[in-house]
């Protein structure tokens, strides 16, 4: 077996193979970045053994201890999430010491994924409201108009956080409709980095090469990491404005349309309980996979039809998880409630499959541990903006709750009031939690009802 250093060095040479090829796409400039600073030395001993399953990293983390790299929260590889079983057995045979093999199926790995992306990373310090947006519309709005600037019933520069919160959720309830979203760290020349950072990574690689006994002692040599979302990108999709379009012209199947329905409405339950105030027809997504008959075919008497089958992705949940319903200037509507689909109610299919789910107080419970755990990350984690935070929510879910059994549409569902459900101050002490239920009666200025 090999040691822990030859480990790192096998990881981290397939990073640099990789880096120059497979592209994770940056939020706002739309660059193709440098994943090889997924890879920090590393940290802990770590020996393969022949009992590890690595076909299933992400669930046998405990198996593998803490792994040499930031790929995701938990220590998952980015790659491997992506490229999967192609990485694991060239693990094994990095481990078993079958170095031309390996060496040829790094080849066959690299190819083939040449210039694709697979990822999309929003660094937290250039989301829009970050120090560091890219964006000078966004700096010269805040310094002229910091009044209006942003949303005040959201958390400030907590995008990347969001993103992964919606993911949480989606992988929670079950919805599947979410691309695997993470918090990560990365570096990368492309990223909108000070003056500063940067004359210090120059300086740093210079003393490397001029004095490498010097150079040596640094801790990290070239730009800082960025912590940001790392969301898988989806292929195959395109804009759900552009689908909805072309089935008004040509109507899906029965089948086919039945399918959008369920989709859309786990859709529905997502954008609902997370409270998302960004969410318009182009900013999720469809895919639409409709069989061609080949000229092969027709020759045949038998022919197999392939049913069309159809997808929904929900991104840009960058905006959601808001510490108060919105009541100042703009209501933030979701804009699938003027779609047709929302105006049929909830199926029986969604019902069983959110209903349990959400009606039992320890499930929602664990839920909110759950994000607690990640939004307590962030640096400027505030413990009552969170409890905020998580008081919407509630209200959310008891709407979505209420409206399910009473078979309301996802239309009625966003014409109930909305609800805040926090938790009672008690000065005795209870082994079970109370809480209290207030609505919101202060609409805003532009209303959409």
């Amino acid at each position: 077996m090999l040691g822990p250093q030859v480990w790192s060095s096998v990881r981290q040479g397939l990073s640099r193979s990789l880096s120059g090829n497979v592209g994770v796409w940056a939020s706002g400039e739309g660059k193709k970045v440098d994943i090889a600073g997924i890879y920090p030395p590393v940290t802990t001993p770590f020996t393969a053994t022949a009992e590890v399953d690595y076909g299933k990293l992400e669930e046998n983390l405990h198996k593998l201890g803490t792994f040499p790299f930031r790929g995701a929260v938990g220590g998952v590889c980015a790659l491997a999430n992506v490229l999967g079983a192609q990485v694991c057995q060239l693990e094994r045979l990095c481990c078993t010491g079958q170095w031309e093999d390996a060496q040829k199926l790094q080849h066959r790995l690299i190819e083939p994924n040449a210039a694709r992306i697979i990822a999309v990373f929003k660094p937290k310090n250039e989301e829009p409201y970050g120090h560091l947006n890219p964006k000078w519309t966004k700096w010269l709005q805040k310094q002229c108009c910091p009044c209006c600037f942003g949303r005040d019933c959201l958390v400030l520069n907590q995008g990347y956080l969001s993103e992964a919160g919606a993911s949480l959720v989606d992988q929670k309830l079950e919805l599947n409709i979410v691309p695997r979203t993470k918090v990560v760290y990365l570096a990368s020349e492309t990223f909108n980095y000070s003056a500063i950072d940067r004359v210090k990574s120059r300086g740093k690689r210079l003393a490397l090469e001029k004095v490498p006994k010097v150079g040596q002692r640094f801790n990290r040599i070239g730009l800082p990491p960025k912590v940001g979302s790392f969301q898988l990108f989806v292929e195959g999709y395109k804009d759900a404005d552009y689908w909805l379009r072309r089935f008004e012209a040509e109507p899906l199947p029965e089948n086919t349309n039945r399918q959008l329905l369920l989709q859309f409405e786990r859709l529905v339950v997502l954008d609902y309980i997370i409270r998302n105030t960004d969410r318009g027809n182009d900013n999720w997504l469809i895919k639409y996979d409709c069989p061609m008959d080949s000229s092969s075919s027709r020759d045949t008497d038998w022919v197999v039809v392939k049913e069309p089958v159809i997808k929904v992705a929900a991104i840009d949940n960058g905006l959601a998880f808001p510490l108060k319903h919105p009541d100042s200037w703009r209501a933030y509507p979701f804009y699938w409630a003027w779609l047709p689909q929302a105006k049929v109610p909830f199926s029986q299919e969604i019902k069983d499959l959110i209903l349990p789910k959400i009606s039992d107080p320890n499930f929602v419970k664990d839920l909110e541990e759950d994000l607690y755990e990640l939004f307590k990350k962030d640096p400027g984690f505030d413990r009552g903006q969170f409890h905020k935070q998580i008081a919407v929510m509630r209200g959310q879910i008891l709407n979505l709750t209420q409206a399910l059994k009473d078979n309301k549409s996802p239309l009625h569902l966003v014409q109930m009031p909305p609800v805040i459900v926090e938790t009672a101050r008690s000065h005795q002490r209870s082994s079970s939690e109370s809480y209290t239920q207030s609505f919101q009666s202060r609409k805003p200025f532009f209303s959409w009802w």
